[in-house]
């Protein structure tokens, strides 16, 4: 089964119109600040279409805030007082929230997409065990005489020096 192709943009856009609407009466400012910051490297990650960079900033953006809109619905969620407006506007929230698992992983595939690769680089330096590039001591290259380091035949004349 091919996974369909959805737009970064229309990923921004549906994301952004339900965070405009559910940061209309109730949230802190810290989840319309949260929210519309990760917006802000999407619309990056849309203006440069080969940055690997912008894509997984994107997508680390938009796990962080799973996390953080489940702590604000958790803690802040209006238990009483409950208006048209104040529910509309936690019911975009939550919808916000419960399709942004499904934004990741279209924004994951475009990572791969742009040529990022499965494991994750944080430029950490690690050690790697790949010894192909390696060539054996015990191997000798046919080209090279091992006796004669500056490739000249025995018994010549040293030739013209060209600088």
């Amino acid at each position: 089964m091919e996974i369909p192709a959805i737009n970064l943009k229309a990923i921004v856009l549906v994301h952004w119109l339900l965070t405009v609407w559910g940061s209309m009466v109730w949230p802190v400012p810290s989840f319309t600040w949260s929210n519309f910051s990760v917006l802000a490297v999407g619309v990056w990650a849309i203006a440069q279409r080969d940055s690997i960079d912008a894509v997984i900033m994107f997508l680390i953006g938009m796990i962080l805030t799973i996390l953080t809109d489940i702590v604000h619905l958790g803690i802040f969620y209006p238990r009483s007082d409950l208006n048209d407006l104040l529910r509309f506007s936690t019911g975009m929230a939550i919808f916000n929230l419960l399709l942004k698992p499904m934004s990741c992983f279209f924004v994951y595939q475009m990572y791969r997409e742009r040529g990022g690769d499965y494991n994750i680089n944080f430029g950490f330096p690690s050690v790697s065990r790949n010894r192909d590039a390696y060539q054996s001591i015990d191997q000798q290259d046919d080209s090279s005489t091992s006796g004669n380091p500056f490739n000249q035949t025995p018994d010549s004349k040293p030739g013209v020096r060209t600088y």
